[in-house]
């Protein structure tokens, strides 16, 4: 235990250092992702206002501070995609990752999780000029800050492992594209990422409590937007929980029988 936390501690230090050496990079990189939060706060603010103010439970400055925190919320769901699996084993990348002492996803959780750490600092100034423009309401209690920052990170391992256990589906054919796409357009749809999850119809809610998608987006955004119930918001956790605990599973199981059909040379 003693090792495993200086080889992440030591790993999320690499990243931060190399992080911060791209931090031009990683901020146009930020700034591109604002335009899609940004359309979606003008249009479902416009609504709000015409319907009388209110819609689905937000207002206007509740649509702004969603989509702010939006911003967030989406870069710490950036994780090691499928696709780059596909350039792993073409490379023979992974036959070197298989030489070292650690299973791999340890590496790419670590080396993330510093990077995501860099993302945050970044993200504070903007965030606070996007506050400025827009005039969000947002007064979270201790208990909703408290979960939030629980829930970033959980919604952060949520979508490693079960990107993984997608990514992993390379080791049988590297055809697998329209797979992935079909997995981020449900993601994309029942995540609460278009929008709140009490705006979408009853059907889609209930079919999102079966999934693992609203618990990596849009828990986190609405813990602190104050959409939720001290109950909800314990749930919630536990819902991350669980999800993390199935991803876990899954990765395990899925890369014990994976990788008995790798092959591949290395460089």
């Amino acid at each position: 235990m003693k090792d495993m936390l200086a080889f992440y501690l030591t790993t999320m230090k690499t990243s931060v250092l190399v992080q911060f050496q791209y931090r031009v990079a990683n901020y146009f990189y930020m700034i591109g992702m604002i335009a899609e939060p940004i359309i979606y706060l003008v249009v479902w603010s416009t609504i709000a206002d015409a319907q009388g103010g209110v819609v689905g439970g937000y207002t206007a400055g509740a649509f702004a501070a969603y989509y702010i925190i939006w911003t967030l919320v989406r870069n710490m769901n950036i994780v090691f995609t499928p696709y780059g699996w596909e350039w792993r084993i073409r490379r023979g990348e992974l036959s070197g990752m298989l030489l070292r002492p650690l299973h791999p996803i340890h590496y790419d959780l670590a080396y993330f999780a510093g990077w995501k750490i860099v993302v945050i600092v970044l993200w504070l100034p903007i965030a606070a000029i996007l506050a400025l423009l827009f005039r969000p309401t947002l007064e979270p209690t201790g208990l909703e800050i408290g979960v939030f920052c629980l829930a970033i990170w959980g919604a952060y391992l949520i979508r490693s492992m079960l990107l993984w256990v997608l990514g992993m589906i390379s080791f049988w054919t590297t055809r697998v594209a329209a797979l992935y796409e079909f997995y981020f357009a449900a993601e994309l749809l029942l995540s609460g990422r278009l929008v709140p999850m009490s705006l979408l119809p009853d059907w889609a809610q209930r079919l999102a409590d079966f999934l693992p998608f609203q618990w990596t987006f849009g828990f986190p955004i609405e813990s602190l937007v104050g959409q939720l119930t001290t109950q909800q918001l314990l749930a919630g956790l536990g819902m991350q929980l669980f999800w993390i605990g199935v991803g876990s599973v899954l990765v395990a199981i899925v890369w014990r029988i994976g990788v008995r059909h790798y092959s591949a040379v290395g460089n």
